[in-house]
């Protein structure tokens, strides 16, 4: 059971906790993409997307809540002016995790925490697109009796002769070319 188990507490006294995960959180904010471990960018990932629903809000209030986690004032303008307007139409889920690898040193998996940057309309279209497909594909047929697949295979390959036949030269054109080449070589002789 996870009874009182809210957060990671990754080794650390409180005040180190909270003012490395404040830092991490200014820095992806700031670079829009931070390397750390995993278990770090789980617990930065929470704030980070609180700060960026503050900057929804885009109220004086919403504002110093975001400075009082940020440690600097460019990275809460940023937040305000340049981030809150890119997903103001996103309702969460505005960071990402990608697993890297492990450090070389002691082992710890390593991740990318980063900003999401592709675009809801993207996403829309897509689903627009695969709807349409599915109310346009004709439903399957019944399968044929063994008799007129027999038959329908049959004419397909007489088609597919014929057509063969067609492509081929005829007979008198090759030896036509045959009989040039022979007078072109009696001249030349």
């Amino acid at each position: 059971m996870r009874h009182l188990k809210a957060y990671r507490k990754l080794n650390r006294t409180s005040s180190h906790r909270s003012l490395m995960l404040r830092n991490l959180v200014t820095s992806l904010l700031e670079h829009e993409r931070v390397e750390t471990t995993v278990m770090k960018a789980k617990e930065a990932r929470r704030i980070a997307e609180r700060m960026i629903t503050l900057g929804k809000q885009g109220t004086l209030h919403a504002r110093r809540r975001a400075a009082s986690v940020l440690m600097k004032k460019s990275v809460v303008k940023k937040l305000f002016d340049e981030l809150a307007p890119r997903y103001a139409d996103r309702e969460g889920g505005y960071t990402r995790i990608l697993r890297v690898g492990y450090r070389k040193g002691d082992g710890a998996p390593l991740a990318f925490l980063e900003l999401v940057t592709e675009e809801l309309e993207k996403k829309k279209a897509k689903k627009k697109t695969t709807q349409k497909k599915a109310a346009a594909k004709p439903k399957k047929e019944k399968p044929k009796k063994a008799a007129e697949t027999k038959a329908t295979k049959k004419e397909e390959t007489a088609q597919v002769e014929e057509e063969a036949k067609e492509a081929q030269p005829e007979p008198e054109e090759a030896g036509s070319e045959k009989e040039e080449g022979k007078q072109e070589e009696a001249k030349e002789d």
